[in-house]
């Protein structure tokens, strides 16, 4: 964004987590770029990279080089010593491995940018058909879902269980993350793991809804047909305001991010014809007190 001489200046960023900070990297590379009138092309010569390789920079895809910074922001007439040493010392920190770090090994790299996305998000809105919430699953109802993907021994079954539980930290302390989830009732008429796996996991909604950062929300099967036809999807979004609203949809071996605004606004279109359409959140203790009536 220029200031007043009509020059870009560097902004000031969030100390989250890795993949925030390689997108709120990549974006400042991409402004001072852009400002100079500088191609992808020109600029991917001077740190012997392809354009490709640019653009996923500039995305926050892969992980920055220091030496790879300091080029471009000399190519990109960066010169003041505090804004370089700035946005250098963003590029370590954004090569700083994440919590989840040792789970790497359990983690394809598509999932890997959710989680980094997850723990850095201000609100998280999702709709969800098979399952309850990752954030909002019991340890036991965890483990039944897993256990549907992957078939391994039960240390990594364990390990994998952990992680999920890990993730749940987010809905913990000052900075916890807002969660809106609406979710179909057959995800909570489907005795995933048996009876008492499910009825520990209703009670734990119960609980969950107390929490204030928890909406939860019911669409009934007597809503019939409803606004989101495609599936479950999940909008992620972010505090700092040089970082837009993701849309995160997770497939069988790959996931799709994304970030048009056009594309973005669709599904918050859809999320909010959602909401309408299911229960009042008023009404979500007393649906699930009747579904725990019925295990």
């Amino acid at each position: 964004m220029p200031d007043a001489g009509g020059e870009p200046r560097v902004l000031p960023y969030s100390r989250g987590g890795p993949t925030v900070l390689r997108i709120l990297l990549g974006a400042q590379l991409r402004r001072l770029r852009r400002a100079k009138g500088i191609s992808p092309d020109d600029a991917g010569h001077i740190i012997r990279a392809s354009h490709a390789k640019i653009s996923r920079l500039e995305l926050g895809r892969v992980s920055f080089k220091e030496r790879d910074v300091a080029d471009l922001l000399t190519m990109y007439g960066l010169t003041d010593p505090d804004e370089r040493a700035a946005l250098l010392t963003l590029a370590r920190e954004a090569n700083t491995p994440g919590w989840w770090h040792k789970y790497s090994d359990l983690l394809p790299s598509w999932f890997e940018v959710y989680v980094g996305l997850e723990e850095a998000a201000a609100v998280i809105r999702s709709y969800e058909v098979q399952f309850v919430h990752g954030l909002l699953q019991t340890p036991d109802y965890a483990r039944s879902v897993i256990r549907l993907g992957h078939d391994a021994p039960d240390d990594e079954i364990d390990r994998r269980v952990a992680l999920r539980v890990a993730r749940q930290k987010r809905l913990e302390g000052p900075e916890a993350v807002k969660l809106w989830s609406v979710v179909d009732e057959a995800a909570l008429r489907r005795p995933l793991g048996g009876r008492e796996t499910m009825r520990g996991q209703v009670e734990h909604l119960l609980e969950m809804t107390r929490n204030p950062n928890v909406t939860l929300q019911i669409v009934p099967f007597d809503r019939g047909g409803h606004a989101a036809a495609g599936g479950p999807f999940t909008i992620l979004r972010f505090d700092e305001r040089e970082l837009p609203d993701v849309v995160y949809l997770e497939q069988l071996t790959s996931a799709l991010y994304l970030e048009k605004p056009e594309e973005v606004d669709r599904y918050m279109q859809v999320m909010n014809t959602l909401c309408v359409e299911a229960r009042p959140v008023s009404e979500t203790p007393a649906f699930l007190e009747d579904v725990l009536r019925s295990l």
